[in-house]
């Protein structure tokens, strides 16, 4: 058997999309129209069997994927990122040959199980039992395979006390459970996983990260597709990029995802919405600027380690609210939460966040000597606990630079920093006694130099 377990050449795929049809006034408009409709059809499936050679396609044909290549080696997890609609879950749909590419090959060397959407080939009407059987002889496994392993699924799933209820009855947490049970423990080659882990608790997600690796020990292969650039960071060594259904960047997988970060930070350290009624929000509160500022008060976006950073948000209230949180999570460029900060400024003495109709501005300040060195994204939000008016992910971002100041958190440590979240600068003390000092009249111990 290949080393290369799966193989993709040149793979695009093309989608025909529905236009917005003309709405006529008059009954003879509309007769006219249903009397030329097969003319006009057959005209949009002739340019769509041709491929535009100057790469202007007709208004209703979109590429979900374009021209993409790459290999993945016999038991390696590649992770595979990218925007929503970028053309992620295509590009699995063709490797699992749900769909058809409209170009291109792909190869691939063994059997392959796909876990796309939450209970994607579960009956709803079959028990849980039922469909562990139907869902393995698709996969091609024989009775005894399924035999041997069942009780180890059920185990894994943590739904043994519902095993024959009908799985229409599952929660989406119940049925992600025995879907990626059946899938990772019926042995395929090649293992295909589209961000289903999102949908259960951590513990569990936490488990299934711990099964995908037992899978590769044993020589399989995974690509896993995720949002959660934890998981992907746990998980994989290598990433792929997938941005407007090309591959922008296949790499280390912390490179990859600074590149896909990178991406949502087009306005760097300043999203500014000047018209209130397209900015992002409701008919509430809505978000006006976003904007990373220096001590000074001035737009910034490269800040040495020792440098405190502002970060501001402007917004409307358009009618009071008894509650409003502003917040800002911050995140490195490994796709790891830092930590949060939630505006308590204007918090009444009952712990109430009332805002009255108007346009606020609220700024927190980053104290110097706490983040890393490295790049900084930042998610704006404005929620109240019940409702979320608006969540701007990436809105802006900055960069921490190393000084190499052995006045900071550094001191005289010359090497490079390890890849910490945060890089405090804490408070030491150190106190000196001569060697002959008594060490118990000092410790409290009975201890002498000898």
């Amino acid at each position: 058997m290949s080393d290369t377990a799966i193989r993709v050449d040149g793979l695009s795929k093309r989608y025909r999309i529905g236009l917005k049809e003309q709405v006529h006034d008059t009954l003879g408009g509309a007769v006219a129209d249903f009397a030329t409709r097969p003319i006009r059809n057959l005209r949009r499936l002739r340019k769509l069997s041709k491929f535009s050679e100057d790469g202007h396609d007709p208004d209703d044909v979109i590429w979900a994927v374009r021209d993409v290549s790459f290999e993945v080696a016999q038991g390696e997890i590649v992770g595979l990122i990218g925007r929503n609609g970028a053309g992620k879950s295509t590009l699995l749909k063709i490797l699992s040959r749900i769909t058809d590419p409209t170009r291109g090959r792909v190869e691939l060397s063994g059997r392959v199980s796909a876990l796309l959407e939450v209970g994607t080939g579960f009956h709803p009407e079959l028990t849980g039992r039922e469909n562990i059987y139907m869902n393995g002889s698709v996969l091609g496994m024989r009775k005894k395979e399924i035999d041997r392993k069942f009780d180890e699924i059920v185990d894994f799933s943590e739904v043994e006390r519902f095993i024959d209820t009908p799985v229409k009855r599952y929660s989406s947490g119940m049925t992600v459970r025995l879907a990626f049970s059946v899938a990772a423990h019926l042995e395929p080659e090649i293992l295909l996983v589209d961000e289903v882990l999102a949908v259960g608790d951590f513990k569990f997600q936490e488990k299934c990260i711990g099964k995908i690796k037992d899978v590769t020990s044993g020589g399989r292969t995974v690509l896993f597709v995720s949002h959660n650039m934890g998981s992907i960071q746990k998980l994989c060594s290598r990433a792929l990029l997938v941005h407007e259904g090309e591959i922008l960047r296949d790499g280390p997988t912390r490179d990859v995802i600074a590149t896909y970060l990178s991406l949502g930070a087009e306005h760097v350290g300043v999203r500014v919405w000047k018209d209130v009624s397209s900015a992002p929000g409701n008919d509430m509160a809505r978000m006006q600027a976003v904007r990373v500022l220096d001590q000074d008060g001035r737009p910034c976006t490269d800040f040495d380690v020792r440098d405190p950073v502002f970060i501001q948000m402007a917004y409307w209230v358009l009618r009071g609210l008894e509650w409003l949180d502003v917040s800002f999570y911050f995140y490195n460029e490994r796709g790891e939460l830092v930590f949060m900060a939630v505006d308590d400024s204007m918090d009444t003495p009952s712990g109430k966040k009332n805002r009255s109709a108007g346009f606020y501005r609220s700024t927190c300040a980053i104290p110097p000597d706490l983040l890393n060195n490295g790049q900084v994204f930042v998610l704006a939000a404005l929620t109240d606990g019940m409702t979320v008016h608006t969540i701007q992910r990436d809105v802006v971002m900055f960069n921490v630079l190393d000084a190499m100041d052995p006045k900071g958190a550094r001191s005289n440590y010359v090497a490079d920093w390890p890849a910490t979240a945060v890089r405090p600068r804490m408070s030491w003390t150190a106190e000196r006694f001569p060697i002959e000092q008594d060490i118990g009249a000092v410790t409290g111990e009975d201890h002498r130099v000898a």
